[in-house]
């Protein structure tokens, strides 16, 4: 599998649904063309030559669940569901859920019932977040240094669980306001930062957040050629599409090599087996641990 380098971001075109005053006339189209300033700007990271090997990849249904499923709950659905692969939070001081189930043992044995797994580490948020439940955020002033931080983490977490070289770890960025080019500017600079340090221990990164936020953020600073940028694009549009088209707002151009996952309905009951669990329903065609 390849992976989207930075020339090929820098060419990339996002196409994003201009906000409008209720005339149907945007802001940028009546602003003269001499004020209009870059939301994002480009913040480059040494990086090692390449993302790390593959190690594996999926295509199809995917769910995540606050905590880590009972292992006969992912018995019954892995014959039974359509899923194949599932998000666990792996890592990360702000994770909402306690993990008891969550150990080696139950990786290993999750793994030998055949499925894959969407590693999530959920830390520093946006500084504009208003989520009360996350309290920690990114400091602008030392972003990169603190995704890199993040990034030793989640290495630990990923090594602890027995995920090697060459897994992905995906950094949950929950939604923020789009008031602020600065705190979108530290998202940038704390992904870049997060993305540089999994890359040194060998591993692949990922990013997940809303696609009116996090990741418009993102793609404008893959236009604008930041990098080293993630592998792995997991996406939040609650629009019941279950693929990785980008709902109309993500360009074809970014994170186009088998590089996405679409988290595409959420807080839902499913039953199969005899098993009930609440999920978020996703479809995949990206990096994945297994």
């Amino acid at each position: 599998m390849r992976y989207l380098r930075p020339a090929a971001i820098v060419a990339a075109s996002l196409v994003l649904l201009l906000a409008t005053d209720g005339t149907g006339v945007s802001d940028e189209a009546t602003a003269p063309a001499a004020a209009a300033v870059p939301r994002i700007r480009a913040v480059t990271l040494p990086d090692r030559p390449g993302p790390p090997k593959v190690r594996d990849g999926y295509a199809g249904p995917a769910f995540d669940a606050c905590t880590a499923p009972p292992l006969d709950a992912l018995r019954a659905w892995r014959g039974a569901s359509p899923y194949g692969a599932v998000g666990i939070y792996t890592s990360g001081s702000q994770r909402g859920c306690g993990q008891p189930r969550l150990t080696a043992e139950w990786v290993r044995q999750a793994r030998a019932i055949g499925w894959r797994f969407l590693p999530v580490h959920v830390g520093l948020q946006a500084p504009c977040s208003e989520l009360t439940h996350k309290p920690e955020r990114i400091d602008p002033a030392h972003a990169a240094q603190q995704g890199r931080q993040e990034a030793v983490e989640a290495v630990r977490g990923l090594r602890a669980l027995g995920f090697g070289v060459g897994s992905p770890v995906y950094l949950d960025i929950e939604a923020y306001p789009m008031r602020d080019a600065a705190c979108g500017q530290a998202v940038v600079d704390f992904t870049v930062g997060w993305t540089q340090g999994l890359h040194a221990a060998g591993y692949r990164s990922g990013f997940y957040s809303s696609l009116n936020s996090g990741v418009a953020d993102l793609a404008a600073a893959a236009r604008a050629g930041s990098s080293p940028l993630p592998d792995g694009l997991w996406y939040a549009r609650w629009d019941e599409h279950a693929d990785t088209a980008g709902s109309g707002a993500l360009s074809p151009d970014l994170w186009a090599l088998h590089q996405r996952v679409h988290q595409y309905h959420g807080n839902v009951e499913e039953t199969y087996g005899g098993a009930t669990l609440s999920i978020d329903r996703n479809h995949v065609d990206g990096p994945t641990a297994g």
